[in-house]
């Protein structure tokens, strides 16, 4: 497996790049990846399907000039920023058979990533359905994007966010998962113990991917920014 370590200048093409390597793969012009990138500033990422008015704090969210896109995956909302890494996996489905099931698939690749990161660390376990969880706290949340003969797999991994602008930023979910039991976002959520740098490692030798990709698919990432991730119809939708 190919990885790209690579932030773009602007938040709307971060999102696009996911997607991006999503249908390079499809169409047979890239292959399986993991991808990292850190946005510095904060920043709230809709799901495709998250409803705005309900899930953020759009007044504290102007008022401090955080920015708000939607992504094309599934989920719901999350806040980036400094100390939040992003990673991302494209997987085809030829891999493993419990990639080609939405269920399965999550737990083979969280149960993978959380037996990576949990070693000399402490009770890292997937949780609820497309969560990792760290003591029982919630440290990375994931989505998927799927066609026909690969999957994209992203998420969030925390290890030194300041949690304190999740309250500000993000309203309390309507739907949550069992294992919140009712915590308000401070209680809930939590950074692994981890250095970004360790858990870039760890995964790397996880899903063993060795070689750098050296380019990725720019004209695709402008048109996706062009046609939706700067189109206010796309972002406001719900």
């Amino acid at each position: 497996m190919d990885w790209l370590d690579r932030t773009l200048p602007s938040l709307a093409e971060n999102v696009a790049l996911d997607e991006a390597l999503l249908l390079a793969a499809e169409s047979g012009d890239g292959g399986e990846v993991l991808r990292f990138w850190e946005w510095p500033f904060p920043a709230v990422v809709l799901g495709s399907g998250s409803r705005l008015a309900e899930e953020v704090n759009e007044t504290a969210c102007l008022s401090d000039g955080v920015p708000i896109v939607r992504r094309s995956s599934g989920g719901g909302t999350v806040l980036l920023g400094s100390g939040c890494l992003l990673y991302t996996l494209v997987l085809s489905y030829e891999r493993a058979p419990d990639l080609t099931d939405v269920r399965r698939s999550y737990r083979f690749i969280l149960g993978r990533i959380a037996q990576s990161l949990s070693e000399d660390v402490g009770p890292l376990e997937p949780a609820g359905i497309s969560d990792l969880a760290f003591a029982g706290r919630k440290v990375s949340g994931t989505a998927q994007q799927r066609k026909r003969s690969f999957l994209l797999h992203h998420g969030t991994l925390l290890y030194d966010l300041d949690l304190s602008q999740i309250a500000r930023y993000l309203r309390e979910p309507l739907r949550q998962p069992e294992y919140r039991g009712g915590r308000p976002h401070l209680a809930f959520v939590a950074n692994l113990p981890l250095r970004g740098e360790e858990i870039k490692q760890r995964l790397r030798r996880l899903w063993d991917a060795g070689k750098l990709r050296p380019t990725w698919p720019a004209a695709e990432v402008q048109r996706l920014v062009v046609e939706k991730y700067t189109n206010p119809q796309w972002t406001r939708r719900r």
